[in-house]
């Protein structure tokens, strides 16, 4: 079955790229249609002007030989005729002028001793009749011409050809001058027109093959022409995936070499370029690593000192002088300030380090939801819209860090209730966190999940440190999810966070360090 399913993508695939490349939009396609159409157009034109040259020779050829005879059979046959020839006499002389080299049917007409018209024809009295002759060939056959120096003859030739029963006739007629019957030739023309349709069945014949001709020839034009166009495609698709030693071959001198050159150029700029960016992010992060853990150190300390202090407030003796405890506060909450920055910047280092691996299990969604939320005294102020028993397999402890910033950065910035309303679509499980405030500017909106972004310019010194959006959501792509931001319509924001119901990253944490980012205690905006 796998066999089978196999060679049928194999044949999907291969036709879609046989149309791919038929298509009329395709480079290739239209050079083969316009080759074939220049190729048609010239052929088809020199077809027309041969065919149209050879019928006007052949017809010419024939219809001037035929005319020749009968005007000589004319004057040598029917001129020795007496003046008021009888019936028997004409058609005597039309069967003799009819036995001619160019084998044609004449009529002869005349008026007899009586003044009685007489026929005589060479195909006897069913044979070639006046009722063939067009009228206006009769007419002007018997239409008189005035001598004079430029006309030596009263009576002249006339032809005309027409066609009957789909053969063609050449007819012709003329007048015996100084007295004497007049004469009418019907020719066949049926060989001469076979010989035209034989030459246009060849003309059309090498019109077809002229076409196929034109079509192979652009074939091989456009693959090579396109040839280097397709490896420059290739080469740029594999570019735009990240593979930046991509090269081309260069050979020739011509456009498509200079344009491989030139590629060639471009990729390795680009190229120099990216490697001196991400040495210098790496030097950055390096440095923001560096700093954070030596930073550390000294916080430890200087945290345990602050926990002293904060003690000391605490205790009832009041022992502390009042006129220093509110710069003991202030560097309690600085301090605490300042850790809760380091290990964010920590957090978000291992984030562009590729470094933070998710630790998986499966658990309850809503205990998990109701465990963050404990853990914070937020059960007041939030309320939870979750069945038990959703399971959904993910790393509880970055789920706890995406809950506490998205809850916490409600509560800061919205208005309570905070609602948190969980529910399941397809294959995902989609958690709503909905504050009643006055919703986020639509200016803003973008701009939310973006690192040290905060929306008032004059809180630069508010408590949030501006990544706590952004560790959230760094958090969400590791499980393969998404957050989005925006305004209910009922009024306040409302965050939506979408998980996989499995999330398939079953890679340990190398260091198995559970620590790992700091369990944001209040959500950052």
């Amino acid at each position: 079955m796998t066999d089978a399913q196999g060679g049928l993508r194999g044949w999907a695939a291969a036709r879609k790229g046989v149309w791919s490349r038929l298509r009329f939009t395709s480079l290739r396609l239209r050079l083969v249609v316009v080759f074939g159409l220049v190729a048609l157009t010239a052929a088809v034109s020199a077809s027309g002007i041969a065919y149209w040259l050879n019928r006007e020779a052949v017809l010419t050829r024939t219809q001037d030989a035929v005319l020749r005879d009968f005007e000589q059979e004319m004057q040598n046959r029917a001129g020795l005729l007496p003046e008021a020839p009888t019936q028997d006499e004409l058609q005597h002389t039309a069967g003799q002028m009819a036995n001619s080299s160019q084998r044609f049917s004449v009529l002869l007409v005349a008026q007899d001793a009586e003044g009685s018209p007489a026929y005589g024809s060479s195909g006897g009295l069913d044979g070639f009749t006046l009722a063939d002759v067009p009228k206006s060939l009769r007419t002007a056959v018997n239409e008189k011409q005035q001598v004079n120096s430029t006309n030596k003859a009263e009576y002249h030739l006339y032809w005309q050809r027409i066609v009957e029963d789909d053969t063609p006739y050449l007819i012709a007629g003329t007048k015996v001058n100084g007295g004497g019957p007049t004469g009418y030739m019907m020719k066949s023309l049926e060989q001469e027109a076979k010989d035209l349709n034989s030459l246009a069945w060849s003309l059309g014949i090498a019109t077809g093959l002229a076409l196929i001709g034109s079509a192979l020839l652009a074939q091989a034009a456009a693959t090579t022409v396109l040839k280097p166009v397709q490896r420059l495609g290739v080469a740029a698709r594999r570019l735009g995936e990240g593979k930046l030693d991509t090269r081309l071959r260069v050979s020739g001198t011509d456009e498509l070499a200079d344009l491989s050159r030139t590629f060639n150029n471009a990729a390795a700029a680009l190229e120099k370029r990216v490697d001196d960016m991400a040495a210098r992010d790496e030097a950055s992060r390096r440095f923001v690593a560096d700093m954070s853990h030596e930073l550390r150190t000294p916080l430890t300390a200087i945290t345990a000192v602050t926990e002293v202090l904060e003690e000391e407030l605490e205790a009832e003796s009041g022992s502390m002088d009042p006129m220093i405890e509110p710069a003991v506060r202030l560097v309690v909450s600085e301090t605490r300030r300042l850790n809760d920055l380091v290990e964010n910047l920590m957090e978000v280092t291992r984030f562009d380090a590729g470094t933070a691996r998710l630790v998986l299990d499966h658990v309850d969604i809503a205990d998990q939801i109701t465990a963050c939320i404990d853990a914070r005294a937020w059960l007041d102020a939030v309320d939870l819209d979750a069945e038990r028993g959703m399971m959904v397999r993910l790393d509880p402890r970055r789920l706890d860090v995406i809950l506490a910033n998205l809850i916490g950065n409600a509560l800061k910035h919205g208005g309570s209730p905070v609602r948190v309303t969980v529910r399941e679509e397809d294959d995902s499980l989609v958690i709503d966190v909905r504050d009643h405030g006055p919703g986020i500017p639509e200016d803003v909106l973008p701009h939310v999940f973006d690192r040290f972004y905060k929306a008032s310019a004059s809180r630069p010194r508010s408590e949030g440190s501006g990544l706590g959006l952004s560790i959230a959501l760094e958090n969400a792509h590791i499980h393969g999810g998404e957050i989005t931001a925006a305004n209910s319509p009922e009024g306040g924001a409302i965050f939506t966070f979408r998980l996989p119901r499995d999330t398939s990253d079953p890679t340990p944490d190398p260091d198995g360090d559970e620590t790992e980012g700091k369990d944001t205690k209040e959500g950052d905006a």
